[in-house]
């Protein structure tokens, strides 16, 4: 049985590169991680936390990411929390589109997070994020000024006060108001009255 991996402790010298300093998008992903047992990559996680998120980047199939670019990472079950802030704070400046949808791991400090580090973001979709909450919501409004559209379906702990400030701005939203809600349930319901009577 192999020991377990122990981070090297000890002062760092001057002039020396730390490995998660290097270009990961350019280096780390394709020249290192894709070399790299399975098996291994997961027992590389307990390094630190960075490269714990690091290799959930990785694992979800995130091969290269530029600055101003489009990322979709819908269904990536083994992304967490960290591995969102972990990108954003690393290359997120330029980011304009992301899809997180239907990662059930990711919520409100990973969308706090993206909307603190990325204020070129235009496009967010959060379908399915069952723990972002209103508090991601307010977050995007207050540091995410030129965001066009959001996808917040299936979010259940989004409350509607959240988004009304988006919704001022124009931000297309995914989830219509409760009053929009309904007026269109009463005027189902006066379609059908005629009907209904007739059955009485």
């Amino acid at each position: 049985m192999e020991p377990p991996m122990e981070p090297s402790g000890g002062e760092q010298e001057p002039g020396a590169v730390r490995f998660l300093d290097l270009p990961w998008e350019d280096v780390l992903l394709p020249h290192v991680l894709n070399r790299v047992p399975l098996r291994q990559l997961l027992r590389l996680q307990r390094v630190s936390r960075a490269f714990r998120s690091l290799v959930q980047l990785h694992l979800a199939g995130l091969r290269r990411f530029d600055a101003a670019q489009e990322l979709d990472l819908t269904a990536c079950r083994q992304l967490k929390d960290e591995a969102i802030v972990y990108l954003a704070q690393r290359r997120g400046a330029g980011l304009r589109s992301l899809s997180l949808a239907v990662n059930a791991n990711v919520g409100d400090a990973a969308v706090q997070e993206l909307a603190r580090n990325c204020p070129e973001l235009h496009h967010l979709d959060l379908t399915g994020c069952l723990r972002v909450g209103s508090d991601g919501v307010r977050t995007l409004a207050e540091y995410c000024p030129v965001l066009r559209s959001l996808r917040v379906r299936h979010c259940h702990h989004v409350a509607e006060s959240s988004l009304s400030r988006l919704r001022k701005r124009g931000v297309d939203i995914d989830v219509e108001p409760p009053l929009h809600q309904a007026l269109v349930l009463l005027q189902d319901m006066a379609g059908f009255a005629p009907f209904v009577n007739l059955q009485v």
